[in-house]
């Protein structure tokens, strides 16, 4: 019972993660094109825009932000190979469970963080400082749903590892960690 909760949690969160990393990576090109246009009406025509430098940095902090959780899942981030691939595998998922709980009240302060300063941009109407000045509330949106998702990932992750540590049995068939 207790296991088919978690697999049914980390099956969703995974799943949810995955429809996520790979929507916002089509941003990227969003962000070339943004870019590219910046760089063509300010050097070909002499008429550089005023939204193109902020639209691209807010491009830019989606898709790093939201695909972390992606980057997550697929353990992408970096590892300090040196000593975790020389230790056993339950010493690998004791490294996992201290790590992702570090990572998760990183994420529970950054949440708590986000929402201070999405309410005080509602409240204060809060503006980038450029000449477009656009609104700042969504910015933190992203950054509470971002930190949201990847806490939801890590716990996947951490009920995975704990999961295999107590019982001895993995949660999930290993599967070939290749497909993007």
């Amino acid at each position: 019972m207790l296991a088919t909760l978690i697999r049914s949690y980390c099956l969703s969160v995974n799943f949810i993660v995955r429809i996520i990393g790979r929507s916002v990576a089509y941003l990227v090109p969003v962000l070339a094109l943004v870019v590219a246009f910046e760089v063509f009406a300010r050097y070909l025509f002499n008429s550089p825009t005023i939204w193109a430098y902020d639209l691209s940095l807010f491009i830019f902090a989606y898709v790093a932000a939201l695909g972390g959780a992606y980057a997550q899942q697929k353990q992408a981030h970096i590892n300090v190979d040196i000593l975790y691939l020389k230790v056993s595998a339950n010493t690998r998922r004791v490294f996992n469970l201290l790590t992702y709980a570090l990572a998760l009240y990183f994420m529970w302060v950054l949440i708590d963080i986000s929402t201070d300063k999405l309410l005080e941009a509602i409240k204060f109407n809060y503006r980038r400082q450029s000449e477009w000045a656009p609104h700042m509330h969504h910015f933190w949106v992203m950054m509470i749903t971002a930190s949201a998702l990847m806490a939801a990932q890590l716990l996947a992750q951490w009920l995975e590892d704990g999961y295999a540590l107590i019982s001895g049995q993995e949660l999930f068939e290993q599967e070939s960690n290749d497909e993007y």
